[in-house]
C-alpha cells in the first residue's frame, strides 16, 4: 500500500511482507507544558496516564509489527512441509502395492493384499489410540482459571457492569466450569 505525503511525494507504507516501514512515534505530552509549580494532582495523574496508555500502545504496535513479520516467514516455511507431506503421502500408495506384490511372491496375490490391508487397519488403530490418550489428558487451563478468579473477587462490581446482564462475569464462569 502506498500513500501521499504533504508534499504530494508517494512512498511505500508496507514492506513486501506487510509490516510497516516504521512504527508510528510516541506522541507524548511535554512533561514541562505547565509551569514548575502549578500543574495540579488531577493535570499530572492525567499526564501520567496519557502517557502509560500511549507507551503501552506504541509497544503493542511494535510487537505486533514484529511478531507479523517472523509469522509470515514461518507460514512460508510451512509451505513447503506441508509439500513436502503431501507427496510422501502420495508416494505411500506405491509403497503399499510394491509391499504387497513382494508378498505375492510367497503369497497368492489376493492373500497378500489381505495382509497389507490389514497391517494399514491396525496401523490405523493404534494411531488412533495413541490420540486418544493423548487428547484426554487435556485439561482446563488451571492458572486462568485462578487468575480470573482472583480477579473476580479483587474487582466484584468492575467485572460485572462490564457484562450484558445474563451473562457470566470471567470469575463466575471460572467457577461454574471448574473440574
Amino acid at each position: 500500500m502506498s500513500i501521499s505525503d504533504r508534499n504530494g511525494d508517494r512512498y511505500d507504507r508496507l514492506t513486501g511482507d506487510g509490516v510497516p516501514n516504521t512504527i508510528t512515534s510516541i506522541p507524548l505530552t511535554d512533561v514541562d507544558a505547565h509551569a514548575p509549580g502549578t500543574a495540579s494532582i488531577g493535570n499530572l495523574v492525567k499526564d501520567a496516564t496519557t502517557q502509560v496508555s500511549t507507551l503501552v500502545r506504541a509497544e503493542v504496535a511494535l510487537a505486533k509489527a514484529e511478531v507479523t513479520s517472523e509469522v509470515k516467514k514461518g507460514l512460508q516455511g510451512s509451505l513447503f512441509f506441508i509439500l513436502a507431506l503431501t507427496v510422501l503421502l502420495f508416494s505411500s500408495f506405491f509403497f503399499f502395492f510394491f509391499l504387497a506384490e513382494t508378498l505375492a511372491v510367497w503369497t497368492p496375490r489376493w492373500l497378500a493384499f489381505l495382509i497389507v490391508f490389514l497391517l494399514m487397519v491396525v496401523t490405523t488403530a493404534v494411531l488412533a489410540l495413541f490420540g486418544y490418550l493423548r487428547v484426554r489428558k487435556l485439561r482446563a487451563p488451571e492458572k486462568t482459571i485462578d487468575s480470573l478468579r482472583q480477579a473476580a473477587t479483587v474487582l466484584p462490581n468492575a467485572a460485572e457492569s462490564s457484562y450484558k446482564h445474563g451473562d457470566y462475569t470471567p470469575g463466575e464462569y471460572a467457577r461454574r466450569t471448574a473440574p
